[in-house]
């Protein structure tokens, strides 16, 4: 930009010739002002950017023409502008962040400078230079929306990284389903009829049966199947926090929340949100959660920017959802929102024809976990599998496997020792009388560290002569 401190006035009518000369070449607007704040001088190039020309302004106030709003439209006082006030303290000034006005009514960004000018140390009157900005301010827009983008990407990946991470980690046993049994072949039935559709599906079943198993084949044979599938187990965090991590938080929001963070719903954008123990929800967290079915948006804690969704919502629980209606502890309305499509996965007692394929299945897929190779289950220990009430379901079974493989040393399996079950009225009502009476009998040999004789024995502790318990263990298959 051309230096206007050597810019010299004869009076204040006009410009030497030779600098005229130099000021219309020029490619940034240029005005020349006297003392009173008129205009004197205007090259072409200010012409062309204001589209007043030359012999409209000379003479007039050039404040009122082009400078008497603010971006706003406010008002903006000739005593404000910073050339007008270096014509009274004749300080120069830069400006980055200002607007012109053009003869049309339309405005444009502009960076300018006021600087005085002397003649024989004389302060007769104040050069402006100006240049159109909005090429610049429209780079720069991009470029701030561009790193917004990235930086939001940046944050979606950084949360689905730690949240694949957690589910990664979280990864145990088959990966399908197994089994051919009556119950088995229905549920599989009921998947495939629902897994196409975007219906809210309550998975329904006691703890251990495989409620995220059957929600993630859900979301593998459904549309959104190349989406993510992100899991919530609402039991695993206070009502406060829990809030957090379905919704998101902004920085700030509360104590500890250093950096925004996004929920659970916003992770789950355009696949599927499977809300493990939904029944463990608080009332507060079961209306907000309602609200998201109904409206598809949510507002992150601490935010009042409303972030639409596209999900399909899974959930699941081992209550009874009615029954904790009725007793006020859920709310009706979002159970009859969440009942749309029902499905009940069978406890593991009601199918153990299916136990010697889970077993086979576990073994497989464990094997390749512990990197051991095991060759043979015994016959007797899938018998004594299939007589176990299994009241932690196939999670206690896939434990109980993991277990025995650890332990074995012959690359065989034997099952001779199962734990004490922990039983139910429930679990014990579908034993036959033999069955029961063998869950007994080993129950208490484990207490007893299988002594059968003796006053701390399992006889005695079962009331019968040692040789009664030997003959009852032979016929029930009971061995150690």
């Amino acid at each position: 930009m051309t230096d206007s401190t050597t810019t010299k006035y004869i009076g204040t009518d006009h410009f030497l010739p030779e600098n005229t000369l130099l000021l219309n070449a020029m490619t940034e607007g240029v005005y020349g002002f006297d003392l009173a704040g008129n205009a004197v001088f205007i090259n072409p190039a200010a012409e062309q950017m204001t589209g007043w020309k030359s012999a409209e302004l000379i003479g007039r106030n050039i404040h009122d023409c082009h400078h008497h709003s603010h971006a706003d439209g406010s008002h903006y006082p000739q005593h404000d502008c910073p050339i007008y006030r270096t014509l009274h303290d004749a300080i120069p000034r830069q400006v980055n962040e200002d607007v012109f006005w053009r003869k049309d009514g339309s405005s444009f960004p502009v960076y300018y400078s006021s600087t005085p000018v002397y003649d024989q140390q004389q302060l007769v009157g104040v050069i402006a230079i100006f240049r159109d900005v909005s090429m610049q301010k429209h780079t720069e827009q991009s470029l701030r929306q561009a790193l917004a983008q990235v930086q939001a990407l940046s944050e979606r990946l950084a949360s689905e990284n730690q949240y694949l991470l957690t589910e990664l980690q979280g990864q145990q046993g088959a990966s399908g389903i197994s089994g051919n049994s009556q119950p088995i072949n229905q549920l599989i039935q009921q998947i495939h009829l629902v897994a196409n559709t975007d219906s809210t599906v309550l998975i329904c079943g006691e703890n251990g049966t495989g409620k995220e198993l059957v929600a993630r084949n859900l979301h593998r044979l459904s549309h959104r199947k190349d989406q993510p599938m992100v899991s919530v187990n609402c039991a695993a965090f206070s009502t406060a926090l829990l809030e957090s991590e379905l919704f998101g938080h902004e920085k700030g929001a509360f104590t500890g929340a250093t950096a925004r963070r996004k929920g659970r719903f916003e992770l789950a954008n355009n696949g599927t949100l499977f809300l493990d123990e939904i029944a463990e929800l608080s009332l507060s967290a079961q209306s907000k959660l309602l609200r998201v079915i109904q409206e598809q948006s949510f507002e992150r804690v601490g935010s009042s920017e409303t972030i639409k969704v596209n999900i399909r919502l899974v959930a699941a629980t081992h209550h009874d959802l009615a029954a904790r209606v009725e007793q006020g502890l859920f709310r009706m309305d979002l159970y009859y929102r969440l009942n749309v499509f029902p499905i009940t996965v069978p406890p593991l007692r009601e199918r153990r024809e299916d136990i010697p394929q889970l077993v086979s299945d576990l073994v497989a897929s464990l094997s390749k976990k512990l990197g051991k190779k095991i060759t043979k289950v015994s016959a007797k220990g899938l018998k004594n599998l299939q007589q176990y009430s299994w009241p932690g379901n196939v999670r206690e079974l896939q434990n109980l496997i993991e277990r025995e493989m650890i332990l074995s040393q012959s690359g065989h399996l034997l099952f001779n020792t199962l734990p004490v079950a922990v039983t139910t009225p429930l679990a014990t009502s579908t034993l036959t009388m033999a069955q029961a009476e063998a869950a007994h009998i080993i129950a208490i040999l484990n207490a007893s560290h299988w002594r059968i004789s003796g006053p701390s024995g399992a006889a005695a502790m079962l009331d019968m002569p040692a040789s009664t318990l030997r003959s009852r263990m032979k016929k029930l298959a009971i061995s150690r």
